[in-house]
């Protein structure tokens, strides 16, 4: 299929940039993605690269982290050793075969293997080329109100869209952003502000997420006050938490409300001390991405959407904030989601989800529904 060839020449081109002689591990989780992971490897040959295919059974996945032991988390952590310290290059094949994996594991245990595994994953992350990307499933189809053909089709067309036109439109942005001090949010609900002053603002065009879409940075890790309330769907470790609303003092959450599981929501932000602060603060872009379907990779780059995340932030844009936690939730702001406006130190600069100054006006999705 021509698409899966596009989509496999842009990771391996334009997203890692394989050279001669990288090695570049692949892992997939389901055999549907055998037929790209194929045109993968066939791309990273022909750039002479050294390709590796790894599958991992998701049902056997839960099974053993069902029953997390030492002896397992050692044994996860020098894998994880090993791999950052043999490959140059990680493309990760996730395909949602569940939103509830990992509820029935010991939240204590989970957060050991996660603390032992840390110091290995910041090396992939910060170190090592990768991309993320998740294969259509059946799951994410019937979540995105679609049939499978449907669902297929549409993450293909949201997967390769133009990233070198899309980084050209966002460097406006990016300079306003790392220009601003004050940031003010408002919303059903929401009337939040904090600063951004002297934090990088990052331009994520198709280098490590597919489907990708977002300008990024950090706010000031005490600067945030007021309160938050997201308007989609919120997976993370085994629970999707619905209407989150979210009310900060000096930076930190004091209380947090959700519609459901509201007991497991205050643990999370319980987990340790930075899972109370903020770690990112970005707008979503993806011009084809509309509408949630509970998959964080699609859903932060919905267009006229901002994420706001609890916890660890970025080394490439430190806000001094580390945890365990990175909990990316979404509010999208266009109008049929209830509005919205976003002031950068007091301009508006989008209304109901459309930028309002000229130089960012190429970052709005079309009126096509």
């Amino acid at each position: 299929m021509e698409r899966l060839k596009k989509l496999s020449d842009i990771i391996v081109n334009h997203s890692i940039k394989v050279k001669e002689g990288d090695k570049v591990l692949i892992t997939y989780q389901i055999t549907d993605a055998k037929e790209f992971v194929k045109y993968l490897v066939k791309d990273i040959l022909k750039n002479k690269g050294i390709p590796f295919v790894k599958y991992i059974d998701s049902e056997l996945e839960d099974i053993i982290k069902g029953d997390i032991s030492d002896n397992l988390i050692n044994n996860r952590t020098n894998i994880i050793k090993f791999e950052v310290e043999e490959y140059d290059s990680f493309i990760q094949i996730h395909s949602n075969t569940s939103d509830y994996y990992d509820r029935n594991v010991d939240n204590k245990l989970n957060n050991k293997l996660k603390s032992s595994m840390q110091p290995y994953k910041d090396i992939l992350v910060n170190q090592r080329h990768w991309v993320l990307l998740n294969y259509p499933t059946m799951i994410d189809a019937y979540k995105a109100k679609m049939t499978y053909e449907e669902f297929f089709n549409f993450s293909l067309d949201v997967m390769t869209v133009d990233y070198d036109k899309m980084y050209r439109d966002m460097l406006p942005l990016k300079e306003l952003m790392e220009k601003t001090d004050k940031v003010r949010i408002v919303a059903p609900n929401t009337d939040i502000t904090f600063s951004i002053k002297g934090l990088p603002a990052i331009i994520c065009s198709g280098e490590a997420n597919i489907p990708d879409g977002e300008v990024f940075t950090a706010p000031v890790k005490d600067s945030v006050n007021g309160t938050i309330t997201y308007n989609t769907p919120s997976p993370y470790n085994g629970y999707v938490y619905n209407n989150v609303s979210l009310t900060f003092k000096d930076g930190k959450i004091i209380e947090c409300h959700s519609s459901n599981d509201e007991d497991k929501l205050e643990e999370l932000f319980n987990t340790d001390e930075g899972s109370r602060y903020v770690g990112e603060f970005s707008f979503g872009l993806n011009p084809k991405i509309m509408h949630p379907m509970g998959d964080i990779l699609f859903d932060e780059k919905i267009a006229g959407s901002i994420h706001f995340t609890p916890g660890s932030s970025y080394d490439e844009c430190d806000n001094g904030n580390k945890s365990k936690v990175h909990f990316d939730m979404v509010l999208i702001q266009r109008e049929e989601y209830g509005g919205g406006e976003i002031y950068l130190d007091d301009v508006l600069v989008r209304k109901n989800g459309k930028f309002v100054l000229p130089e960012l006006k190429n970052l709005n999705y079309e009126d096509n529904e």
